[in-house]
């Protein structure tokens, strides 16, 4: 017995017609979202967001020595460029940001770049999240975001780095600074700071005493020994390095909480010394 095609009734394709209809009409009501681009000068929290040039990023996180070993947090981290060049280079990174749009994207551009296992991008003030795990600080902010964040900052372990896009810190001079070739009239520079120990106050040398005032990694103030007293001469701390001069006499040494010890070089050699505070 031949077989014959099965007729379709009219009632199924008028409600196939339909159903097309209403599939198309759905589509053209929710069109396909289009992926986000921010606009360079695009208001923010903070500061209006404008990218740091790629070489700029390069030569910041070169001037902090970055190596894997580095956990690196990026305040306002934008579309991530600087989180992702830190992953790359083998750092964990994280990036703080407060535009839910600009971590969606970051995030997207981590993946594209295979370095999600590294970098990270949160939505968060960063005025409120805790940065005492960082090793490296990287920021693009406003000389007035700076200043207001600098009383934390300074809070930080000593050695850990802090480097900025062009702002200063107000009268915190900073340690290092590099301009780059490319960008030369705009976002050119790079500023870094290195969080210096506490060492202010009373120290015991031996039988001796040192008098030290501290101003950020400035340090300067009294050396007694016996009835002779000297002034302490230029003065600096680099994290826990410390180096300074008494009379012709150079110290230089490490600081670890309440002690002091390094190496002392004159014309007679050079000999050891501790100070406790």
């Amino acid at each position: 017995m031949a077989m014959k095609p099965r007729q379709e009734s009219p009632r199924l394709f008028s409600f196939l017609f339909l159903l097309f209809l209403s599939a198309n009409l759905l589509a053209q009501s929710n069109p396909p979202s289009v992926e986000y681009v921010p606009e360079i000068g695009q208001n923010g929290k903070d500061v209006v967001w404008v990218p740091t040039p790629q070489e700029l990023v390069d030569t910041m996180l070169s001037m902090a020595g970055l190596t894997p070993d580095d956990f690196v947090i990026d305040l306002g981290a934008g579309d991530g460029r600087t989180v992702i060049t830190a992953a790359k280079r083998g750092a964990r990174a994280l990036g703080i940001e407060y535009n839910p749009d600009l971590v969606a994207l970051s995030k997207r551009n981590a993946e594209i770049e295979g370095v999600s296992d590294k970098a990270e991008f949160i939505k968060a003030d960063l005025f409120e999240y805790d940065l005492s795990n960082a090793t490296i600080i990287t920021m693009f902010l406003l000389p007035k975001i700076n200043l207001k964040l600098r009383p934390r900052l300074l809070e930080l372990k000593p050695g850990t780095r802090i480097v900025s896009n062009t702002f200063t810190m107000g009268e915190w001079e900073p340690d290092y600074e590099v301009t780059t070739d490319e960008n030369w009239n705009s976002w050119n520079t790079a500023l870094m700071w290195v969080i210096p120990a506490r060492v202010e106050g009373l120290w015991e040398l031996g039988q001796d005493q040192l008098f030290i005032s501290q101003k950020f990694q400035m340090i300067h103030g009294k050396f007694i020994s016996g009835d002779k007293e000297s002034d302490i001469r230029n003065g600096r701390l680099y994290g826990n390095e410390i180096t300074f001069m008494i009379d012709d006499v150079l110290y230089t040494g490490y600081v670890s909480e309440n002690k002091m010890e390094g190496t002392i070089r004159s014309d007679e050699g050079e000999k050891k010394w501790i100070a406790k505070r």
